[in-house]
């Protein structure tokens, strides 16, 4: 019996999965021959000119670009699909407060790699480049360019998802207040590693991004703990009815 529970929730995963997978590659399609309109946004006010080393070169930036868009585009789906799986084991009032999860998972998303993009980038860039001056002339191709922005914009998209992933996990009994503050100075030694890896190599810039990602995994530990009380308060309630 239990066997066969589990078979069909690993048949009802997969066929997630792969319409997920499905999706992705449609976008991405989709994407692929829209990329000279996407290469165009991201350059704009730009100042640099890109150049290329050869073809394979070419399919590399028309790849990269049209996966950036399909991430982007098939996050709010496969976050969707969790849902709708997950969804026959929460209770009615859990499915309507997790259903928010979808949006403000793909809002989170678009803001980290909108702060990456808008501050972490230009400052990064603008920095490397001055320390070329009097010594280099510079000549970006599009593949190092574009790998070194997606380097530093995804990373910061992903971990703007803490908040509402906190939330979900929170909502869901598995993430408590007092497991994020017990591993809290690991958490931190991860991000003063990432805030290293993606800046230049000057304390000021570190702590530019650092105090960002520290303020967001406060905020989520106070959801969390907001979250874990309310969620007390239900049970403590329905313990009163009945």
């Amino acid at each position: 019996m239990e066997q066969t529970f589990f078979l069909t929730h690993m048949a009802e995963l997969r066929k997630r999965l792969l319409m997920i997978l499905f999706i992705y590659v449609s976008i991405f399609l989709v994407s692929f021959f829209q990329v000279g309109k996407v290469y165009k946004w991201i350059m704009k006010g730009a100042e640099v000119e890109l150049t290329v080393l050869g073809p394979s070169e070419i399919i590399w930036v028309y790849f990269m670009l049209a996966s950036i868009c399909a991430l982007a585009a098939v996050i709010p789906f496969a976050a969707y699909q969790l849902w709708v799986f997950i969804k026959p084991a929460l209770k009615p009032d859990e499915r309507k407060s997790t259903a928010l999860f979808i949006p403000v998972l793909f809002l989170l998303f678009v803001a980290g790699l909108s702060f990456g993009y808008f501050v972490v980038f230009p400052k990064v860039f603008s920095f490397i480049v001055a320390l070329s001056e009097g010594m280099f002339q510079t000549m970006f191709t599009a593949e190092k360019y574009f790998r070194f922005l997606f380097q530093i914009t995804i990373p910061l998209g992903l971990i703007f998802e803490m908040p509402a992933i906190v939330w979900f996990l929170t909502k869901l009994g598995i993430l408590t207040p007092m497991m994020m503050t017990k591993y809290r100075k690991y958490v931190y030694l991860a991000m003063v590693i990432l805030s290293a890896m993606i800046t230049p190599p000057d304390l000021l810039s570190q702590v530019f991004v650092l105090i960002p990602l520290v303020l967001l995994y406060e905020s989520s530990i106070l959801l969390c703990g907001w979250v874990f009380e309310s969620k007390g308060q239900v049970h403590r309630s329905e313990k009163t009815i009945s």
